[in-house]
């Protein structure tokens, strides 16, 4: 649990939901649309992507453009794109033959 609490994780918008899971397992986690609603302006992708930054926080998110630019800046960043998404079917696929 240690390692947990010290990441902080920003869960983007279309993932909300992730963040309350993710704190019952101990993690630092947090929501851009509950941000949002406690006056954080977090609408457009640089925004969360240097929130992200300034609070050395992990993105998680679906969004290719914003997972391009964390690269690119050498930010920290887990993208669930259709790639990802494809290779844990491949995987579980593959578990069953």
């Amino acid at each position: 649990m240690l390692f947990m609490a010290k990441i902080k994780i920003l869960i983007d918008e279309m993932d909300d939901g992730w963040d309350e899971r993710l704190q019952k397992l101990g993690f630092d986690a947090y929501s851009v649309k509950k941000l949002r609603t406690k006056g954080k302006k977090l609408r457009t992708d640089y925004s969360v992507i240097n929130y992200a930054r300034e609070n050395n926080m992990i993105l998680v998110t679906r969004d290719t453009e914003s997972g391009q630019a964390c690269e690119e800046n050498n930010l920290p960043f887990i993208l669930l794109d259709n790639e990802e998404i494809f290779k844990i079917v491949l995987e579980k696929l593959r578990m069953l033959t």
